[in-house]
C-alpha cells in the first residue's frame, strides 16, 4: 500500500449543511407568503404570455446586505406597488450572491458577517427569513440563480430569477434555469451581443438531465420539462449601451428569427447607464418612449436602487456602514425610484391596455 494522495489537495476542510428540506422546515412559508409567490409568478408569465398587458419591474438594492433596511425598502416599495399597479408590477430586487470578476465580498448567503468568516448556514437562514417576511407583505421577489445548490433552499419564494451576463454562456446555469418554477431573464453577455442570451433562451426552454441535489440533500440527477418563460435582459456591454429603439429593434429581429417570443427587459443599470445611477431615469424614459411609440417588445424594467443613493466601501469597522447605501454597484435612492416609477406609469398607462394582447387562456404550467 502507497501512501500516494490524489483528492483534495486544495481543500482545507469541509462543512456539511443542513438538508434543504430542514431549513424550509425552520423557516416556514406562511399561507400569505406562497400566495404572494404564486401571484407574482403567474402575474410575471401572464405578462410574458400577453396575457396581462402590464409591464413588470424589478427593482431594488443592487446586493443585500442589511436585512433591516431591506425590510424598511420593502415596505416603502409596497406602498408604491399598490399605486401604480393598474400599469406596473413591482416585484423587489433581492440578490444574496454577487458574482466577482476577482474577489470581493460574495453576498449575503455566502459572508453574513462580511467580516470572511463565510457562515454561509446562517446566511441561508437569514436569506430565507427575509424573503418570508418580504412575501408576507405581499411584495413579490426576485433574486439572481448563480450557486446551482442553493435554489432548493430559497426558489420556493422566488417570482422571477436573473441569469447574469457572466453565467449566461454557462451550462450548469442553463440547466438549472430550465427546471426554476419562476420566469428567468438572461442578460446578454459582457460583449454587449446577443448571441450567448439567444443561445441560452434556445437550451433553457428544451428538457434537461443533470447532476443537483434533491431537498434532501441528496446528489441526484435532476430532468427537468424546460422553462417556457424565459427572455432576455438587454444590460448594455462591450463599452456601449442597448436600450435604444435601434438596438431594441435588432434584438427584436434576432429573436423572432430564432424562434422566440419578442419578450425583452431593459435594465436600466449595469452597462447601459455605464454604471452610473444618475442615468438610469434616462434609460427608463427612453423605454417609456418606446413603449409611447408603438414599441410591442418591452415586457419590463430592471432598476438598481436603495434607500440613499450611491454606494460605499465596506469599512473595517463595520459600524461605520452608512444606513440603506448599497456595497456594491451604485443605486439611486428613494426619492429618485418613485419619481422614476411614476413618471414611467404616467407615460405608459393609456398605451399600455391598446398594445397587441394574446387572449388564448394561459395553459397548464405556463
Amino acid at each position: 500500500m502507497n501512501d500516494i494522495r490524489l483528492d483534495d489537495l486544495n481543500v482545507l476542510s469541509e462543512e456539511t449543511l443542513m438538508r434543504p428540506k430542514a431549513l424550509k422546515d425552520s423557516v416556514p412559508a406562511s399561507s400569505r407568503a406562497m400566495e404572494t409567490v404564486a401571484g407574482g409568478r403567474l402575474a410575471i408569465k401572464k405578462i410574458l404570455n400577453r396575457q396581462d398587458p402590464r409591464i413588470f419591474l424589478i427593482v431594488g438594492p443592487c446586493s443585500i446586505h442589511d436585512t433591516a433596511a431591506a425590510m424598511e425598502y420593502a415596505r416603502r416599495l409596497k406602498t408604491l406597488s399598490d399605486e401604480v399597479d393598474d400599469s406596473l408590477l413591482l416585484i423587489m430586487r433581492v440578490y444574496f450572491e454577487k458574482p466577482r470578476t476577482t474577489t470581493g465580498w460574495k453576498g449575503l448567503i455566502n459572508d453574513p458577517h462580511m467580516d470572511d468568516s463565510f457562515c454561509i448556514a446562517e446566511g441561508l437562514k437569514l436569506g430565507r427569513e427575509l424573503l418570508v417576511n418580504i412575501a408576507e407583505l405581499g411584495l413579490p421577489t426576485s433574486t439572481e440563480a448563480l450557486d446551482p445548490v442553493t435554489p432548493q433552499y430559497l426558489q420556493d419564494l422566488i417570482s422571477w430569477s436573473a441569469i447574469g451576463a457572466r453565467t449566461t454562456e454557462s451550462q450548469t446555469h442553463r440547466e438549472m434555469a430550465s427546471g426554476l418554477s419562476s420566469a428567468v431573464g438572461f442578460k446578454n453577455g459582457t460583449d454587449g451581443g446577443f448571441d450567448v442570451a439567444i443561445n441560452a433562451l434556445q437550451s433553457v426552454s428544451a428538457p434537461h438531465r443533470f447532476l443537483g441535489i434533491n431537498h434532501q440533500g441528496q446528489v441526484s440527477v435532476i430532468h427537468t420539462r424546460g422553462n417556457a418563460h424565459a427572455h432576455i435582459v438587454l444590460r448594455g456591454g462591450g463599452g456601449r449601451t442597448n436600450y435604444d429603439s435601434a438596438s431594441v429593434s435588432l434584438c427584436e429581429q434576432r429573436l423572432l428569427k430564432a424562434n422566440i417570443p419578442a419578450n425583452i427587459m431593459i435594465d436600466c443599470s449595469h452597462a447601459n447607464s455605464n454604471k452610473d445611477p444618475g442615468l438610469q431615469r434616462l434609460v427608463s424614459n427612453s423605454a417609456g418612449d418606446q413603449i409611447v411609440g408603438g414599441n410591442q417588445s418591452i415586457i419590463g424594467l430592471m432598476v438598481e436602487s436603495n434607500l440613499e443613493w450611491g454606494n460605499q466601501p465596506t469599512p473595517e469597522n463595520l459600524a461605520d456602514l452608512k444606513y440603506g447605501v448599497s456595497v456594491t454597484d451604485a443605486c439611486v435612492d428613494w426619492d429618485t425610484t418613485e419619481t422614476m416609477i411614476r413618471e414611467l406609469r404616467d407615460k405608459v398607462k393609456d398605451i399600455l391596455p391598446g398594445r397587441k394582447q394574446n387572449k388564448t387562456p394561459p395553459t397548464p404550467n405556463s
